[in-house]
């Protein structure tokens, strides 16, 4: 078998795969120089993603994303809490990211992803400062009882912009959310309705006579891009990201009003020039992602 030359074609698929694995720079850096990646995706462009809302039956909410391989599953359970005093008028969000071993060979069984703290902090920032959900609307009875809604978010398989799946799924979970019926019982206390009294005469008024939908407005969408050089490639792999270390996430919500803005270090500095670049691709992003979450609940309508 012969070393592939720096300037000619690579003649066997063998070789090919011999080459990305010694110089993964390079081979990469060849395909950018014709403005497109080893899966054959232009450099702006990301991957397939598709929604699917109700994936956990026993949730109150759910939603499975995928963007390429990347797949992550969100499921909310809601609780009734005491609200605290310095606001008797609100529920309360708490958002956890888990990384199982199964998601990537890089997270080791017994330790906790590296990553999955720092992707919960982002998840509660972005969702709390772009005002999507009311926490008034998570009130029940006004400094007696609110909604505590616990979303966890699992990753089924981490290949990649990692953040943006987890934003997408935790959004359709929302939006898939439907708040149960509770009522008061003997001793004063609001409690759930169980599905197998919905149908039956309570002996109490409910506190909320039927399920209902939370409305969500400024819903939030992300975008992660690589900076190498003067490229910016847009959702990139596990394998991108490990080759090429700059990252930088754009949130935007539905009426493209900047949310966020995050960029976690690397070598190349993020001009003027490539922020906006990348806020032109995400707001082309935020689009794409709106109208599938739109599709997800229509099917789910339909249905």
């Amino acid at each position: 078998m012969g070393v592939p030359h720096a300037s000619g074609d690579l003649s066997s698929e063998m070789e090919v795969d011999a080459f990305r694995h010694l110089f993964p720079l390079r081979y990469f850096e060849r395909h950018l120089s014709e403005s497109i990646r080893p899966d054959a995706r232009p450099l702006g462009r990301a991957r397939d993603t598709t929604l699917a809302l109700g994936a956990v039956a026993s949730a109150h909410g759910s939603a499975l994303a995928k963007i390429g391989s990347t797949t992550m599953l969100a499921a909310i359970k809601m609780e009734v809490m005491t609200p605290s005093t310095e606001s008797p008028e609100e529920g309360c969000i708490a958002i956890d990211f888990h990384m199982p071993p199964i998601c990537s060979p890089i997270v080791r069984p017994g330790r906790p992803a590296e990553a999955a703290p720092v992707i919960s902090k982002q998840l509660s920032d972005t969702i709390s400062s772009s005002g999507m959900i009311n926490l008034k609307e998570l009130s029940l009875v006004s400094g007696k009882a609110a909604w505590m809604a616990y979303l966890d978010i699992y990753c089924l398989d981490a290949d990649g912009a990692l953040f943006d799946a987890a934003l997408l799924s935790a959004v359709a979970a929302f939006s898939h959310l439907q708040i149960p019926i509770v009522s008061l019982n003997d001793d004063g206390k609001i409690v759930l309705v169980s599905e197998e009294d919905e149908g039956a005469k309570l002996e109490k008024e409910p506190v909320n006579k039927e399920k209902r939908k939370l409305t969500l407005s400024s819903i939030p969408f992300s975008l992660t891009c690589i900076l190498h050089k003067n490229y910016i490639l847009a959702d990139p792999t596990a394998e991108e990201e490990s080759i090429m270390e700059t990252l930088v996430t754009v949130v935007l919500d539905s009426s493209a009003r900047l949310v966020s803005f995050y960029k976690p270090g690397g070598s190349v500095f993020a001009y003027t020039s490539a922020v906006q670049d990348c806020v032109a691709l995400t707001r082309q992003r935020v689009k794409e992602l709106q109208e599938i979450l739109d599709e997800a609940i229509s099917g789910m309508e339909t249905d």
